[in-house]
């Protein structure tokens, strides 16, 4: 099977990004891993379908596959990049479009100047649609970790994200906790761990783990579920410049009951064909 691929970034979050309007596929999870591989493959941290809709009132569907070919409902980074892939492809001519995936219907934008603003909706604080397992909704809530406890704000963004403090990003214990807090038994979907140092109230520094990929340069949603976690927390102001390891992005919420905008680059990187 020859099989045609775009290679695209969000901010470094890399993607492996297939046609599935144009053309049938049905990826088993090794086909899955393999694109992912980053020696045996194409490498990426997710590779993303892009299919017919299968609602009315949609233009497509989207689908996302982790690196270890675990599908999962959302990923802000890639939502910015299918923007330009259907443009590119020819899929579309319209610049905003309504997308569904396994979360829900988002809306991203192209903007005039290439950049991509995507409605994420709204953020979800309730335990159980997190989903995270609580006796209550408090914002900051403790976690007990092998050795430690340390304090998270759960939040849903379409997926789930476990959002802490640190004073210093450089010297935080992503290697350490990520993989701990991902598979920790009170998120019963596994959850995208993510690190915020507050440099003012309308900027913060972000590092997160995800789920099945490992510390990735950039998180959509994670950016996302770090800035609600803050204005929620009263320690920033929308909106907020998020400075990752792969760039920045602005993300825009004006509180409960409002959706999340997240505006940022998708590039382009390569395009090309693998035998599968």
């Amino acid at each position: 099977m020859l099989l045609p691929f775009v290679k695209m970034h969000g901010l470094g979050n890399d993607f492996v990004v297939l046609d599935g309007v144009r053309q049938s596929l049905d990826l088993n999870r090794a086909q899955l891993r393999r694109l992912a591989d980053r020696h045996f493959g194409i490498g990426c941290d997710q590779v993303l379908l892009v299919e017919a809709p299968t609602r009315p009132g949609v233009d497509f569907r989207y689908r996302i596959f982790n690196a270890d070919g675990g599908e999962v409902e959302q990923c802000g980074n890639g939502a910015r990049c299918f923007v330009r892939f259907v443009h590119e492809q020819g899929l579309t001519t319209r610049r905003q479009i309504r997308v569904e995936t396994m979360s829900g219907v988002i809306v991203p934008c192209l903007e005039e100047d290439g950049s991509v603003t995507v409605d994420m909706g709204q953020p979800e604080f309730a335990a159980d649609r997190i989903p995270f397992l609580s006796d209550v909704d408090d914002i900051v809530q403790p976690l007990r970790l092998a050795d430690e406890e340390i304090e998270i704000t759960a939040v849903g963004m379409g997926n789930p994200h476990a959002v802490q403090l640190v004073d210093d990003i450089d010297k935080a214990p992503v290697e350490r906790q990520g993989p701990a807090i991902e598979l920790h038994p009170r998120f019963p979907q596994r959850v995208n761990a993510g690190f915020m140092q507050v440099s003012d109230r309308h900027a913060i520094r972000l590092r997160v783990h995800e789920r099945g990929a490992g510390e990735t340069l950039a998180c959509g949603t994670g950016a996302c579920a770090a800035v609600v976690a803050g204005i929620a927390r009263g320690l920033l102001g929308s909106p907020v410049r998020v400075a990752t390891r792969g760039g920045e992005l602005l993300v825009a919420w004006s509180g409960k009951g409002a959706p999340v905008f997240m505006t940022g680059p998708a590039v382009t990187v390569f395009k090309g064909e693998i035998e599968l």
